[in-house]
């Protein structure tokens, strides 16, 4: 189920996978006549940070020969040949960016594993330079920040290339009950690399994309249920939606406060560790980042016998299709021959009192947040209700195929003192957190395990997005706890995601588990840019 559709229904049954992964698309996307290539032999095609370090350390390559490789990449895959449109914006800046890393390599500096690294970032994420941050928006078209967000000063600390930004689902897909994922005013659809009528899902479609198509040697993402783990298994990648107060939310067009987070999307749990080390630290402008304790470095936690001897609560599953069937069963046993036991819970049984109550949640924060966000920025707009009033007045190229109900019923909302808020707030965040607390302790678990979502569903501009199974995120996101998602498998040719989380500040032992499950199963192939099934 798409993250938006599963907050308006507010339903918590029990896990249902049935999907139509399967099934050809019957509505073709905007521009599918494209020319896919016969053979991908692209030079960095499934590279990793170290390899790409050991290029520049062994002189056989530079960060600028490396960027200029990825910037060929973008305009041969992203935008001339299958015509992924993943990334909104190229960074004019990128090979300065490179030769500075290059000059202080050759002068015996090298700030770290990120150092000289192509990275792709969300464009709802602030950078203080000549790219434009806009969550999609044409009502933010042309705000350039005044500075950096909090995270991306961190990269540019760490020595990354900022190659540019990645489309999305426009404001972080909260604008329409009935939009499709991936697509934005101002970026348009973006496309799931291995089977181009098939949906990236919502809302950090691009930078899952990119990351999968090998457009970027990693890729930044922001949650705030769903929004990087979904994109992340539709891509076959590893996604982390970190404890929420790992990362600073500082500079990021928000939806909501209780559970914003950025989080790495990349090919291989190791780079979702070393980009998660290097976003991490406190930020005096978020409050929630004061009382966490990152680790210096998250690559410690990696461990390919880390599942011996641990115990994983895998999410009871009612109804699924054949390909969810197959990969659950072959990850079971994955996990089972690794150390791990595993044992039944029932997560989504036990969270109904939770009921509808996030989606109230994020309306409240959506309006408080936004408003905040826009009275400081150099934008057109400097309200929601600005927002609303721009869309309504260019709804032919803002509003083509879907509205904007979901802004309208935030504006709608009072403030954060509202008696509605703080009952929805103690529903969602409270009662999420004592049930998955309560489950990990009764059940002695070291994770709670299932498949992160459905098969990628077919996308359809006119009709927005249909119910392709349950998500997996929401438990974790409602709590603002630690979730990772790791390559589980194909069917097909359309992969899915699986699902660990845990209680707050453990993406450490997360990140034990889900190394040692993507070491014994090597699920991540390289997407194909299949026209269709």
């Amino acid at each position: 189920m798409q993250r938006r559709n599963f907050l308006k229904t507010g339903t918590l049954a029990g896990l249902t996978l049935t999907t139509l992964g399967a099934a050809s698309c019957s509505t073709p996307s905007a521009d599918t006549k494209t020319e896919t290539p016969a053979t991908d032999d692209f030079e960095l095609n499934e590279i990793t940070i170290d390899g790409l370090q050991k290029l520049m350390a062994d002189g056989k390559h530079t960060s600028r020969s490396i960027t200029e490789l990825y910037l060929k990449r973008i305009d041969t895959v992203d935008k001339t040949g299958p015509k992924l449109n993943a990334v909104i914006e190229i960074n004019k800046s990128a090979l300065d960016m490179a030769d500075a890393m290059d000059k202080e390599r050759k002068a015996g500096k090298v700030r770290g594993p990120l150092h000289g690294i192509p990275v792709l970032i969300k464009d709802n994420i602030d950078t203080g330079d000549t790219m434009q941050t806009t969550a999609g928006s044409l009502a933010l078209e042309g705000h350039y920040a005044k500075q950096d967000a909090f995270i991306v000063h961190k990269l540019r600390e760490a020595g990354v290339v900022l190659l540019g930004k990645t489309n999305l689902s426009e404001w972080a897909n909260f604008r329409s009950s009935r939009s499709t994922s991936g697509w934005s005013s101002r970026g348009l659809q973006t496309k799931n690399a291995y089977v181009l009528d098939r949906n990236p899902s919502g809302s950090s479609s691009g930078s899952g994309t990119a990351a999968s198509a090998n457009l970027c040697a990693v890729a930044v993402g922001t949650e705030t249920d769903g929004s990087v783990v979904s994109p992340s298994s539709v891509a076959g990648l590893v996604g982390i939606k970190p404890t929420v107060g790992l990362l600073s939310r500082s500079g990021i067009i928000p939806i909501s406060a209780t559970q914003d987070t950025a989080g790495p999307m990349t090919r291989t749990v190791r780079d979702a560790a070393i980009l998660l080390g290097a976003l991490a630290g406190a930020d005096p402008n978020d409050k929630a980042t004061l009382n966490a304790k990152p680790a210096t470095d998250y690559t410690k936690f990696l461990d390919a016998n880390g599942l011996k001897g641990k115990r994983i609560g895998v999410e009871k599953i009612e109804r699924a299709n054949d390909g969810t069937l197959m990969l659950m069963k072959e990850t079971i046993e994955t996990l089972k021959k690794q150390g791990a036991e595993v044992v039944e819970v029932e997560v989504y049984k036990a969270l109904k009192p939770a009921n509808g109550a996030e989606f109230q949640v994020l309306l409240y924060e959506f309006k408080d947040g936004v408003n905040k966000y826009l009275a400081k920025a150099d934008a057109k707009v400097k309200t929601l209700a600005d927002v609303i009033a721009f869309n309504k007045a260019n709804e032919p190229k803002a509003m083509p195929f879907f509205k904007q109900e979901e802004l309208v019923e935030a504006e709608a909302k009072g403030d954060l003192s509202s008696k509605e808020y703080l009952d929805a707030l103690e529903k969602s965040t409270g009662v999420s957190r004592k049930v998955i607390d309560s489950i990990l302790t009764e059940n002695k678990l070291d994770a709670i395990c299932g498949p992160t979502n459905g098969f990628a569903s077919c996308t359809d501009i006119l009709n927005g997005d249909y119910d392709n199974g349950f998500g997996f995120s929401t438990p974790a996101a409602m709590a603002g706890y630690p979730h990772i998602t790791v390559p589980m498998g194909n069917w097909h040719g359309l992969p899915m995601g699986w699902s660990f989380f845990s209680t707050a500040w453990k993406e450490g032992e997360l990140l034990t588990l889900a190394y040692a499950y993507e070491q014994a199963s090597k699920k991540r192939t390289k997407p194909e840019f299949k026209e269709t099934l």
